[in-house]
């Protein structure tokens, strides 16, 4: 199991707003009930604006196993996040999870 698959701090932690044109309904992949609009050109997925945050598509218990409901349709900023990148280990933390092993 990938570090990623156990943890989901990353979803539960920051904002994920995108381009429009990432919904499927323009021609992207991200499902329309899971974003909502914050401006014309800019969607956010659902509860990663509110406090706590937690993206409507993320599923399990933080730090023990979860799953992303739209894994194959998600948004740009969930593809470009890295497991181990400093915004990950800051997530981390802010889950009182440790940092993750670095390879030797």
């Amino acid at each position: 199991m990938s570090a990623c698959t156990a943890c989901g701090a990353c979803c539960a932690c920051f904002r994920v707003d995108f381009a429009v044109h990432e919904m499927e309904d323009m021609g992207g992949r991200v499902p329309g009930g899971l974003a909502v609009e914050v401006n014309g050109s800019t969607m956010r997925m659902r509860g990663t604006d509110h406090v706590p945050v937690r993206c409507a598509a993320l599923t399990g218990k933080i730090g023990e196993r979860v799953s992303c409901g739209i894994y194959e349709w998600r948004p740009s900023p969930c593809h470009e996040f890295e497991e181990g990148s400093d915004a990950c280990e800051r997530a981390r933390a802010r889950h009182g999870l440790p940092p993750l092993a670095t390879p030797a």
